[in-house]
């Protein structure tokens, strides 16, 4: 009774600020893409091409001395390409994930080697070294971190001798990772609520499915902890401010998107209803986002912006109450999946593992 109540102060609240547009757009459902192989050999190529391209290169690391000038290559041998370490990283994600679902895949003996000689012990061991030097124990914290715990997560989940070879290979690096993760979390006392890397909510909903994968209870207990401290007591999250200028996360809805995975079904209402009502008219929209010139690094953001909404709409949907969030994600990958193809080197080399990652939570992979 107290669920139905809410719901019809939601909509009273909501119905009379949307146009006929959106009213009459209700009737009008964008259909997701079928996801056929030949469009996994296609967001294939993209990861497949940069994964070895070391330049152009934003190595992001802090100097200690002249001794530390080297090459990507030479500085951390399995995530040198894509212009820079996360992005290499999931794009060796994107890669398991297409080979996973299509081990005949036209690239995939070209995969198969790329991923053994990326992903050797060695490699490996070197990149464990980087992260131990004094400069740089704090390196892709905590966003490059949540990536490599999704790489291994996928790597846990596929039933395949190659997957068991390099689980066995990168785990040491997850462990140093996970511990630098247990250290860190303790420590910020606020979380950081904006559209890039360092937003806490990203790295908390991705490093939970690790936990979870891997049964590691201390490691999900802990952000079970932080989350409701950082984000229990939230209310009217300003959506409507959202986005920033280079924002390729929403920070409401990964924020929601983290609680929908801590909280059960009835707490999850009472707080989602607190923190964002909106999502409860069936008539809430949001306006996909414009890139004015995708030549630039950092405006293109925005089309990551347009997979990453439609990957926590996918995951909210699945809410009770929530099903008509389905419409609004598919219209934001129908939008910016086309802009994939032929792309300019500034979206291609992290894109297409956004759209990928939209693609999984849609369960259309």
């Amino acid at each position: 009774m107290k669920k139905l109540a809410v719901l019809t102060c939601v909509f009273l609240l909501f119905s009379c600020e949307f146009t006929t547009e959106n009213q009459t757009s209700e009737t009008t459902k964008t259909t997701f893409p079928e996801f056929t192989k030949e469009n996994a050999e296609q967001l294939a190529s993209l990861p497949l091409e940069c994964i070895s391209q070391e330049y152009p290169n934003k190595l992001g690391q802090v100097l200690g001395s002249e001794s530390d000038l080297a090459t990507p290559k030479e500085l951390r041998p399995a995530f040198y390409g894509c212009f820079d370490w996360h992005s290499a990283v999931h794009g060796h994600w994107s890669l398991v994930v297409l080979l996973k679902k299509y081990p005949d895949l036209k690239q995939a003996e070209s995969i198969k080697l790329q991923l053994k000689e990326h992903l050797s012990k060695e490699h490996i061991q070197q990149e464990i070294a980087f992260f131990e030097t004094e400069e740089n124990a704090s390196f892709e914290r905590t966003y490059g971190w949540a990536w490599l715990f999704q790489l291994a997560t996928e790597l846990h989940s596929w039933d395949d001798e190659l997957s068991a070879e390099l689980l066995q290979n990168i785990q040491p690096l997850v462990e140093v990772l996970e511990t630098k993760m247990m250290d860190f979390l303790p420590k910020l006392v606020y979380p950081i609520r904006v559209g890039e890397h360092s937003n806490t909510a990203f790295a908390l909903s991705f490093t939970y499915d690790y936990a979870v994968a891997f049964k590691k209870e201390a490691l999900q207990n802990l952000i079970v902890e932080r989350a409701k401290t950082y984000y229990l007591d939230d209310k009217n999250c300003p959506i409507t401010w959202e986005p920033s200028g280079y924002d390729f996360l929403s920070p409401c809805l990964e924020e929601a998107k983290l609680m929908s995975k801590i909280l059960n079904e009835d707490e999850f209402f009472d707080w989602s209803y607190a923190f964002l009502p909106e999502l409860y008219d069936s008539n809430f929209d949001l306006e996909i986002a414009k890139v004015s010139d995708r030549s630039d690094g950092k405006l293109v953001h925005l089309d990551g912006l347009n997979f990453s909404r439609a990957w926590n709409l996918f995951e909210l949907a699945k809410q009770p109450d929530l099903a008509h969030l389905e419409e609004l994600a598919n219209q934001h990958f129908v939008a910016a999946y086309p802009n994939l193809v032929g792309d300019a080197y500034e979206g291609s080399h992290w894109l297409g593992s956004f759209a990928l990652y939209a693609i999984k939570q849609q369960k259309a992979l």
